[in-house]
C-alpha cells in the first residue's frame, strides 16, 4: 500500500511507541530516562509534522483520520502506563501522584473506548470519519506536556540535589496531570455529546 509522506510519519510515530516502553523499562538509569524522554518529545512532534504537512499540501487521508489517533493514543497510554509502573515501584513512593495519576489513566482509557466505539459507530452508519476536533487536540496536548513533564520531573529530582519538598511531593506531575485530566474529560464528554445523535438503539 502506497502512504503520502503524512501517513508514513504516522506510522513511524507507531512504531517509535515499543521502542520507547522498552528503552524506559529496560532501567532506571539516567541514560534509559533521556533516551526514553527524547523518544517520546521526537514521536509527539511527529505529531504535529504529520498533520500540518496533510493540511498544507492537501494529502489529509481517511486512513490518516483513523490512524492519526489511534498512534496518539498508543504513544500517550504506552507512556503513562511506564510512568505509573516506576512511580508505584518508588520507594518512598509518592502516594498523592500515585493515586492521581492512576485515576487519570484509567479514565483516560475508559474516554479513549468510550469515543473510539462512537467513531466506530458514526463511520458504519453513515460513513463519516471523525476526525479530532480542537478539544481533542488540546486535550492530546496536555496528555503529552504530562507525559514530558512527569519523565523530566523524575530525571531532575534523580540527579540534581532539590528541596524534599519537590521529590517527596512532585508538584509538576501533579499539576499537568490534574490539567490533563481536566481536558481529557472535557473533550470526552464533548464527543459523546456531539455524536449521541448517531447511537440509535432501534439499529
Amino acid at each position: 500500500m502506497k502512504m503520502n509522506l503524512p501517513n508514513k510519519l504516522t506510522v513511524l510515530r507507531l512504531c517509535m511507541v515499543p521502542v520507547f516502553v522498552v528503552v524506559m523499562m529496560v532501567s532506571d538509569a539516567l541514560w534509559a530516562n533521556i533516551v526514553g524522554l527524547v523518544l517520546f518529545c521526537v514521536a509527539a512532534y511527529t505529531d504535529h509534522l504529520d498533520g500540518s504537512i496533510a493540511r498544507k499540501h492537501g494529502l489529509v487521508t481517511d486512513f490518516g483520520k483513523f490512524l492519526d489517533p489511534l498512534a496518539d493514543k498508543f504513544m500517550v497510554i504506552g507512556a503513562m502506563m511506564v510512568i505509573l509502573y516506576k512511580a508505584m515501584a518508588d520507594f518512598p513512593r509518592n502516594d498523592l501522584f500515585c493515586t492521581l495519576f492512576f485515576w487519570a489513566v484509567m479514565i483516560m482509557i475508559f474516554r479513549e473506548l468510550a469515543v473510539t466505539s462512537i467513531r466506530l459507530v458514526v463511520s458504519g452508519s453513515s460513513g463519516i470519519v471523525i476526525a479530532a476536533n480542537n478539544l481533542g487536540k488540546i486535550k492530546t496536548c496536555t496528555q503529552i506536556a504530562c507525559v514530558i513533564v512527569c519523565i523530566l520531573e523524575r530525571i531532575i529530582y534523580q540527579n540534581v540535589s532539590v528541596p524534599e519538598f519537590f521529590w517527596r511531593n512532585l508538584p509538576f506531575s501533579v499539576l499537568t496531570t490534574a490539567v490533563m485530566l481536566f481536558f481529557t474529560l472535557w473533550s470526552g464528554i464533548n464527543y459523546i455529546v456531539s455524536y449521541w445523535k448517531y447511537m440509535d438503539p432501534q439499529k
